[in-house]
């Protein structure tokens, strides 16, 4: 299954198809049967490739891959507006070891949509190439690498921070007078 350049984009509901980018920001276009292009401003808005999308497990996380896999293969999906009982024993089924705290019911509902929208999609049935994808999906992969690192160290650049501040004396006023003949 092939989600490189599929993005679930902050804000907007659907999934979208990354197209391009240009100086403003990426070009986005959306699945449905509109085919809507937008421009997804860089500064302000987050973008989430599928590929990279993880569900938290017990022991590990879960790829939301794997998950579409095992649901292709059960063949049926609940109805999203099903209710939490109903939802949650699918989910056991198709996502075994997922963390029952952590994944709430939206979760669920928004994996089960997001299948909905894909599965009769030619891209579903492609394998993942490895070839790295367009400048935009790297970009894209990178940006958010850089964010994961950056979330990573802050927490320990603080730390560090107030471990290294050093207290001094306080300094001298500086004379604001000056000497003019009289």
């Amino acid at each position: 299954m092939n989600l490189r350049g599929i993005v679930a984009v902050s804000g907007r509901p659907g999934l979208f198809k990354l197209v391009g980018q240009n100086k403003v920001g990426y070009i986005l276009e959306s699945l449905d049967a509109q085919k809507v292009k937008i421009v997804a401003n860089i500064t302000n808005t987050k973008l989430a490739s599928l590929e990279d999308i993880t569900v938290y497990g017990e022991d590990e996380e879960i790829k939301l891959v794997d998950i579409f896999t095992k649901i292709s293969a059960k063949g049926t999906t609940p109805d999203v507006k099903a209710d939490t009982a109903t939802l949650r024993t699918y989910f056991n089924e198709v996502a075994p070891g997922h963390d029952e705290e952590k994944v709430y019911a939206s979760d669920m509902k928004k994996i089960i949509t997001w299948y909905s929208l894909i599965k009769d999609l030619p891209l579903f049935k492609e394998d993942t190439p490895d070839t790295p994808g367009t400048a935009a999906e790297i970009k894209l992969s990178e940006e958010k690498a850089a964010e994961d690192k950056k979330q990573k160290n802050t927490g320990s650049k603080a730390a560090s921070a107030k471990a290294t501040t050093k207290t001094s004396a306080p300094a001298k006023k500086a004379s604001m007078t000056s000497k003019k003949g009289v």
